[in-house]
C-alpha cells in the first residue's frame, strides 16, 4: 500500500533516518535489499541514511558486497550485527568484524534471548525463514550477573564510540547490560520496541532515558498499512511520557509483502501530526535524535 505524499508531512520526514530496516539478504523473505532500500529512501524522501539489521548474521559485510549498487544512491546504509546463536552468541570476533569493516550497532540477542523465544512460542506472528534455523538460547545474565563474555565487547563498543541496543532482552536484563557497559565506557544506547516482545512499561524506559538511552518505536507496529496496526493513539503516549528529546522511530519494515519503509513514515507522521504533535518534535525524532545516536555529522 503505497501511500500519497503530503508536502507539509514530507518536508517535516526530508532527510530522515530509519534506526531499524529488514533490507536483504536474510534468511527471512525481504521485499527489497538494502541498496533498493536505500534508494527509495532516497528518491521519495531524501533519506540521510538507514541501519540494515539482520536477526542472523552481521550485515556490514552486506553493505559492502553492495557498494557497486549503492554507489549513486545518497543514503548511507549502515551494518549492525545480532548477538545471537547463528554469529555464535556473545561472539566477540563478530562485533570485531562488523564493527571494524564501518558498521555501528551490535544488537544483544534478539530472536535468541528468552524473551524472545517464549513469545515465539506465542505465535505473535514473526515471519518464517526459507532455510532451516535453530535459534539457540543465548543467556546474557547468569545467576544475576552479566556473563564475562560480554565485557570485552563492551569494550569494543566504547572503542569504536558504537551504539549498543537492548535486542530482545527482558527490560531487567537490558539494564544490568547497560550499567555494566556504561562502566565499560559505551555512550550510546538505544531500547526497540519496548511495548512489543521485551515487555518494558514507560517507567521502565525512563529509567533507561535518564541513563541516557533512546527509545525506539516501530512503523512495523502503528502502520494501518501493515499487519500488527496497534492504534497511533499509543505511540503518542509513549512520546508524550518520555518526551521526543529521546524518541526514535525506526521502520523495523522490509519483510515480504509488508508496506516499504516511506510509505509507513509518511502514514505514521501524518497520524501524529493529527494527534497533536508538533512539527519540530516530529523532526527532532527522525531527523536530530538518529543522526546524534549514529555519530552523523550532517
Amino acid at each position: 500500500m503505497t501511500a500519497a505524499p503530503s508536502p507539509a508531512v514530507d518536508a517535516v520526514l526530508d532527510g530522515l533516518v530509519d534506526p531499524h530496516c529488514h533490507s536483504g539478504p536474510s534468511p527471512m523473505p525481504r521485499e527489497f535489499d538494502h541498496a533498493g532500500g536505500a534508494r527509495d529512501g532516497w528518491e521519495r524522501l531524501r533519506m540521510r541514511a538507514m541501519v540494515a539489521k539482520c536477526h542472523h548474521h552481521n550485515t556490514q559485510l552486506d553493505v559492502l558486497a553492495q557498494q557497486a549498487l549503492l554507489a549513486d544512491i545518497p543514503t548511507e546504509v549502515i551494518g549492525a550485527v545480532a548477538l545471537n546463536s547463528t554469529v555464535g552468541g556473545l561472539n566477540l570476533a563478530q562485533a570485531q568484524l562488523c564493527l571494524g569493516l564501518g558498521g555501528k550497532v551490535v544488537y544483544l540477542p534478539t530472536v535468541s534471548s528468552g524473551r524472545h523465544i517464549d513469545c515465539h512460542a506465542e505465535n505473535l506472528g514473526f515471519p518464517t525463514p526459507t532455510v532451516q534455523l535453530t535459534a539457540e538460547r543465548v543467556e546474557v545474565v547468569r545467576d544475576g550477573n552479566v556473563v564475562d563474555e560480554l565485557v570485552p565487547i563492551f569494550d569494543l563498543i566504547a572503542e569504536h564510540d558504537a551504539v549498543l541496543n537492548g535486542g530482545h532482552l527482558h527490560p531487567d536484563d537490558i539494564a544490568a547490560c547497560f550499567a555494566l557497559a556504561r562502566e565499560r565506557g559505551v555512550r550510546r544506547f538505544a531500547v526497540s520496541h519496548p511495548d512489543f516482545v521485551i515487555g518494558a512499561d514507560p517507567a521502565q524506559c525512563a529509567r533507561f532515558v535518564s541513563e541516557g538511552a533512546l527509545i525506539e518505536h516501530e512503523m512495523h507496529m502503528y502502520d494501518p498499512g501493515a499487519r500488527m496496526r496497534w492504534p497511533v493513539t499509543q505511540l503518542m503516549e509513549w512520546i508524550s511520557a518520555l518526551g521526543p528529546e529521546h524518541t526514535l522511530l525506526g521502520s523495523d519494515l522490509g519483510q515480504a509483502g509488508f508496506p516499504r519503509p516511506v510509505d509507513a513514515f509518511r502514514r505514521v507522521a501524518a497520524a501524529l501530526l493529527d494527534l497533536g504533535l508538533e512539527e519540530k518534535d516530529l523532526r527532532r525524532i527522525v531527523h536530530d535524535n538518529p543522526r546524534e545516536l549514529l555519530g552523523i555529522s550532517d
